[in-house]
């Protein structure tokens, strides 16, 4: 682009400053500490356009009260999603918006 880049980089926590068990190895068999809300994980996400797609589709789900995504070094992300909406929705909303959800908790 003639020398200029005017893309703003979303910064990613490192793996010792995220606090999340799921940007490690081994660490889909553990739940990271959340208040409310299921934990979903997530790959293919790599910009903060990827986490605002994610979060509007979960959000349009029929009983999702809210829906955010943590961008985590690593290749997996963190879905946290608060309500009453099943899992098989959850993961038609993220297979639609284009991205893969691996597990859930």
């Amino acid at each position: 682009m003639c020398g200029t880049d005017t893309r703003t980089d979303l910064p990613l926590a490192a793996l010792e400053q995220s606090g999340r068990g799921c940007c490690s190895t081994g660490a889909r068999t553990q739940t990271p500490a959340t208040a409310d809300g299921s934990v979903y994980w997530l790959e293919g996400l790599t910009c903060g356009h990827c986490v605002q797609t994610v979060e509007k589709a979960v959000a349009s789900v029929d009983g999702v009260e809210s829906a955010t995504v943590e961008l985590l070094a690593g290749g997996t992300s963190c879905l946290t999603v608060a309500g009453t909406a099943s899992g098989d929705a959850v993961r038609d909303a993220v297979t639609c918006a284009g991205y893969s959800l691996t597990t859930s908790e």
